[in-house]
């Protein structure tokens, strides 16, 4: 790994921060020429020119842009399209912060393209760990702004220092009408005063442990999107039991991955070809078995 004075930013002060916050904002780490590539990418994606997505609403010719990113909220797995995702995913700014959060061996588990069009809600309080269950608590989200994330248009919140009792909290019915889930995180003891926004200009990046509460509001602008890549990432070392909320069979290692760091010590299995990109639907229910029942999920062939 190189040295804390290598890398653009990031100090001893930092991860000490990290360690106590659960969060690390980098501000810049990713370049405007990239992030207008991103931004280019995200239309290729929503429009069907990079692949089939679950999901994905028809559209014709006399459709603006504007009028067809304003339909959705996320896409999950964009990688599996787009190189270009998975390379950004990878990249080696990203890559070597996250030696220092997780280990010298890093593998990425899943990416997220968020649009989250004006009048999009948010997403509810809750720990990433209760969906990708890790278990060794190496699980680190990193959020990469592709537009100014603000409390207007819904950037992050979340409640520094609660990842570090270290459990999943229990799910409770939700009844904010900011919020798209059908459930929340149990906040007790935490009440509003403990809420921190973490506003975030384009191309800056949020790193945030997996059991850190965090969520985000409604799009409350009339004009401007709110579009973040987000993608996950644990120790190679770590096996992950993941279903991918009831889409496939759980076994004792999810090996639909990818290495950003370092080896793989389990590279002996191989890897598979098991998620395929959706679009998120307006109301999240993941986990639910009413959900669950709803999949009619095929597994992609390899």
């Amino acid at each position: 790994m190189k040295n804390f004075e290598m890398l653009d930013g990031i100090t001893e002060a930092n991860i000490t921060f990290y360690k106590k916050n659960g969060f690390l904002v980098v501000p810049k780490l990713v370049s405007e020429t990239l992030i207008e590539q991103l931004r280019q990418e995200a239309t290729h994606i929503v429009t069907g020119k990079r692949g089939d997505i679950e999901g994905l609403q028809n559209h014709s010719d006399k459709d603006t842009t504007k009028t067809i990113l304003k339909k959705y909220v996320a896409i999950h797995f964009p990688h599996k399209i787009s190189e270009f995702i998975k390379s950004v995913a990878k990249a080696s700014k990203v890559a070597d912060i996250l030696q220092y959060l997780i280990g010298t061996n890093v593998k990425c588990l899943q990416t997220m393209l968020f649009i989250k069009a004006p009048g999009k809600k948010g997403q509810a309080w809750h720990q990433d760990e209760f969906f990708i269950p890790t278990r060794d608590r190496s699980l680190t989200g990193v959020w990469l702004a592709i537009d100014d994330a603000d409390v207007d248009n819904g950037c992050l919140w979340v409640v520094p220092g609660s990842h570090n009792d270290g459990i999943i909290r229990k799910r409770v019915p939700n009844s904010d009408s900011n919020f798209a889930d059908t459930e929340v995180a149990d906040l007790t003891p935490y009440t509003e005063k403990d809420f921190v926004a973490v506003p975030v200009k384009k191309g800056g990046v949020i790193f945030f442990n997996g059991y850190l509460l965090h969520m985000s509001l409604k799009n409350k602008t009339t004009d401007r999107f709110r579009r973040a890549l987000v993608s996950h990432y644990s120790s190679a070392e770590s096996m992950l039991p993941w279903d991918m909320d009831g889409r496939v069979a759980a076994t004792n290692d999810f090996r639909d991955i990818f290495i950003v760091a370092g080896t793989d010590p389990y590279g002996y299995k191989g890897t598979e070809n098991l998620a395929k990109p959706f679009v998120r639907p307006d109301t999240v229910d993941f986990g639910t078995e009413a959900f669950r029942k709803s999949l009619d999920y095929k597994t992609p062939k390899a």
